[in-house]
């Protein structure tokens, strides 16, 4: 059994910490006699507090309480170092799945969140906020960043099995020190693993993605994605553990390119929304995904990728899925722009992460340091922070001076 584990580090400008807490939230779940929603809830809950605490001193406490008016009534987590106490008023609440997940957000409502922290030769401080979403990690990040103006991204997870077992749960949070700006960032980690080995040196660390919105694969739909590692042993023993029936896993040397393709793969499905939502067709989206694989393999290629991944499943798989399915936010967001929405105004509508507005900025920083052109990526961030028409950006893109498709294909005269 893998033991629970908390861990800190810090880089000039950023601090992060990240938590493992399976054993801890599972017997939280079993003494609070929790169905399979509560014990997301509550997990996610807990494991918010249990970050937080860790930004505090010795003998300094935090409490969260997440006061809706959905189903599960409140919840309160309450840390002080690595201990943490939860509680969940309604520990029965049932809901339908919502997109094949478990609806945290239904569950705890529209309301707010209060946050106390009793420090250190100080009365308690106490702040809150609107919730955000009710999914917790972006109502502790939106929280942060109104009351105590600390830029920071938090990501929570509770993973359930039919059974009701929690079989999974973690997460981390990265915050922003003053004075940091996003050239920081991205001098000093460009993936998530680079930071997860950075600040855990041992670790074995292994990406999985590729084409697989959980609304299916939560139906047993057949799936099949690509598991990347540095190791062979390591892709092959998660290969094993995820293969079923319903669920195919290829493994891959090539971690850093299917984190790039992971990440560029959300810019093209905003501009591939854009173009639902200007009313363009078939010939445009089928454009995009060709030409969107063109800089997302450019670009990954430069960084030290395999071009070949970006024609497999992490690449042209999950480009394919995110700009075409309705299951994707980064694409009904770029519908909505594309509808005359505001970047600002798209994100409230959609109520989930985008993550291709801020992965448009981090892929322009890196085309800048790699000396890589994106025309796309361009003109995408020109539309989402540059106030730029979505018209006017279709325009710029097709006006272009004409090039050759492959520069390496040889001429015959």
């Amino acid at each position: 059994m893998e033991q629970d584990i908390l861990t800190k580090g810090t880089v000039p400008g950023v601090r992060i910490y990240a938590l493992r807490t399976t054993n801890l939230v599972r017997e939280a779940a079993k003494q609070h006699n929790c169905s399979h929603l509560a014990s997301a809830c509550l997990g996610r809950a807990m494991n918010g507090a249990l970050l937080l605490a860790a930004t505090m001193k010795d003998n300094e406490r935090i409490t969260l309480r997440f006061k809706g008016d959905g189903p599960i009534g409140e919840i309160v987590a309450d840390a002080e170092g690595g201990h943490v106490r939860g509680y969940v008023e309604n520990p029965d609440v049932f809901l339908p799945l919502k997109d094949g997940k478990l609806d945290v957000g239904g569950a705890i409502g529209n309301g707010n969140i209060i946050v106390t922290r009793y420090l250190q030769n100080s009365e308690p401080f106490t702040g809150y906020c609107e919730l955000q979403d009710g999914e917790i990690a972006s109502d502790l990040t939106k929280y942060l960043y109104e009351s105590e103006q600390t830029p920071a991204s938090v990501a929570l997870g509770v993973l359930v099995d039919k059974e009701g077992e929690v079989t999974v749960s973690g997460g981390y949070f990265v915050q922003a020190m003053p004075g940091c700006e996003e050239e920081v960032l991205e001098k000093y980690y460009t993936t998530l693993t680079d930071m997860i080995e950075e600040e855990m040196p041992g670790v074995h660390a292994c990406v999985l993605s590729g084409p697989s919105h959980a609304e299916e694969v939560s139906r047993y739909i057949p799936t099949t994605v690509v598991a990347g590692a540095k190791s062979r042993k390591t892709a092959e023993k998660i290969q094993q553990i995820f293969m079923n029936e319903a669920f195919r896993v290829y493994t891959s040397p090539d971690m850093l390119g299917i984190e790039i393709g992971g990440a560029l793969k959300n810019v093209i499905a905003l501009a591939a929304g854009i173009t639902d939502g200007l009313g363009f067709g078939d010939n445009t989206k089928a454009a995009l995904i060709t030409r969107g694989i063109a800089e997302m393999t450019r670009l990954g290629a430069a960084m030290g990728g395999y071009q070949e991944t970006f024609s497999g499943l992490a690449g042209m798989g999950d480009l394919i899925v995110t700009c075409a399915s309705k299951h994707s936010r980064n694409r009904k967001a770029g519908y909505l722009i594309g509808k005359g929405y505001s970047m600002q105004e798209a994100m409230d509508e959609v109520k989930m992460v985008v993550e291709g507005v801020h992965s448009a900025k981090a892929a322009l920083l890196l085309a800048e340091k790699y000396y890589v052109r994106l025309p796309i990526i361009e003109q995408v961030n020109a539309v989402l922070f540059e106030g730029k028409l979505a018209t006017e950006a279709v325009r710029d893109l097709m006006i272009r001076n004409g090039k050759t498709e492959n520069p390496l294909l040889p001429w015959e005269k």
